[in-house]
């Protein structure tokens, strides 16, 4: 008897340790524009996330900016960084984190036919050409953003440097409208969806885009660390798998009422504000979520000729494409 409650007790305890290691892994990912990045509007769909809750569970975490991202991800707070063309230099060369790879495209800004971020001044200020910026402040959300680098690119164009020639502030975007209407700023970064805002377009008009700065850019991509995908990776999948078939959805021509619906709820704004969303008056988005791994090199390297980051990278040794390769054949 003693013997068979013994084995009992093995049992239990194998069993019990097996439940332990069927726990879903957690995935927090990050994101910075409601709407524009995929992990702000990901738990609208999550009926189609066949293995949520099962493999894995997400939780989308909200940030300011990319370059914050860097402290999350090197403390273990994120799983999922939403890195910037620029902060992935940043996290690899400045930050030390060698072991970051980009597993997923978000979006791209600039594609031929697709939008591309403006940056606005008043449409009756003193500010017409590039060169009126001198002397002037101009404001980004984040020191070290896409939209920081695009910015200070085309103002060095035009023979301006940052500190030396303009100064540059960090504010929210939902603030920016307010801060160029009273005057605080001469210069805002305007993106989506904020740069369709009908206040903001009352006042201001763009002086160029990001395109005009720099061309195409992988703006922003999915970022895991290699030993959160080698610990996790068929969890990883699923998640890939189920992140598709919800961006298939979004990008569906048929859905676009619902997904109007959807914006609206989460934005607190009428429906009929978003016919521009997920068409080609949008950024581009692969529907294979790949990333265009050569835009990024070269975004890559203008961060660093603007001497934010020192060290030369090869961001195809710093990719894993082979996940989402993985979970989009799943969906073939």
């Amino acid at each position: 008897m003693r013997g068979r409650i013994g084995l009992a007790s093995v049992a239990l305890l194998a069993l019990g340790m097996g439940f332990a290691r069927a726990a879903p892994v957690q995935i927090r990912a990050a994101w910075v524009a409601p709407l524009a990045n995929w992990t702000s509007i990901w738990l609208e769909k999550k009926d189609l996330a066949r293995h949520f809750g099962q493999s894995y569970v997400f939780e989308p975490v909200r940030y300011r900016g990319t370059p914050p991202m860097i402290t999350a991800i090197a403390n273990n707070e994120l799983e999922i960084g939403n890195l910037a063309y620029s902060t992935l230099p940043i996290a690899i060369g400045n930050a030390g984190m060698d072991d970051i790879r980009v597993i997923a495209d978000d979006f791209r800004d600039g594609v031929d036919g697709y939008y591309s971020n403006e940056f606005d001044v008043l449409a009756d200020g003193p500010i017409h050409k590039v060169e009126d910026l001198k002397g002037r402040i101009v404001a980004i959300n984040a020191a070290g953003s896409a939209v920081d680098v695009a910015m200070r690119a085309m103002l060095r164009k035009h023979g301006l440097e940052a500190n030396r020639d303009y100064t540059i502030i960090e504010a929210p975007f939902p603030a920016m409208r307010a801060m160029l209407a009273e005057k605080k700023v001469d210069l805002i970064a305007a993106v989506l969806p904020f740069s369709l805002d009908p206040e903001l377009k009352k006042i201001a008009r763009p002086l160029f885009t990001s395109k005009d700065a720099i061309g195409v850019s992988q703006f922003v991509m999915w970022n895991a660390r290699k030993s959160f995908i080698d610990r996790h990776r068929a969890a990883l999948v699923d998640f890939l798998e189920d992140s598709l078939r919800i961006a298939h959805w979004y990008l569906d021509p048929k859905n676009h009422g619902e997904v109007a619906a959807i914006a609206a709820r989460l934005t607190k704004q009428p429906a009929d504000r978003f016919g521009w969303l997920f068409t080609k008056s949008d950024y581009y988005r692969d529907p294979d979520m790949l990333p265009d791994l050569d835009a990024l090199q070269r975004n890559v390297d203008v961060t660093r000729d603007l001497g934010l980051v020192t060290t030369r990278l090869d961001v195809r040794a710093h990719s894993d494409l082979s996940l989402i390769e993985e979970a989009a054949k799943r969906l073939k």
